[in-house]
Formats: C-alpha cells, structure tokens, sequence
C-alpha cells in the first residue's frame, strides 16, 4: 500500500511539472504570436502605404505625360502655321 501512495505521489509530482512546463510554453507561445500578429499588422499597413504611393506615383507621371503630349501637340500645330 506504501509502494501505490509513493508511486501515486511520484506521478502527481511528475504531472505538476509537466503542467508548468505547458503553462510556460503556451505563456511564450501566446508572446511569439502576439509578436507576429503585431509584425503582420505592419506589414500590412506598409503594403497598404506602398500601394498608395504607387497609385499616387502612377497619377503624377500620367499627368506629366498628357502634359508632354499636349506639348507636342502645340507644337506640331504651331509648325503647320
């Protein structure tokens, strides 16, 4: 009857440990994730920026370009003359 309490005690002893050491994995775990939700929002907001600077690149060389053909246009016409 001993032995079964000791080995009974033994095993106890075994699953406290064990669920510490889950406790502190799933403690940094739940950090290596908040850390990575934390990186992946600003990725996305880094994305999100450069798809705007890139629509807003996009509309200034459009406009330079209607500006140069509007420019060439006056000058052919002013050559017909």
């Amino acid at each position: 009857m001993a032995d079964k309490l000791a080995s009974l005690e033994a095993r106890i002893r075994e699953m406290v440990e064990l669920i510490q050491t889950l406790k502190r994995e799933n403690a940094g775990l739940k950090s290596d994730l908040r850390a990575a939700r934390e990186r992946l929002v600003r990725q996305q907001t880094s994305g999100d920026q450069w798809v705007t600077e890139r629509a807003d690149i996009k509309t200034r060389i459009e406009k330079v370009m209607s500006e140069l053909d509007s420019l060439e246009f006056v000058e052919s016409v002013q050559g017909e003359e």
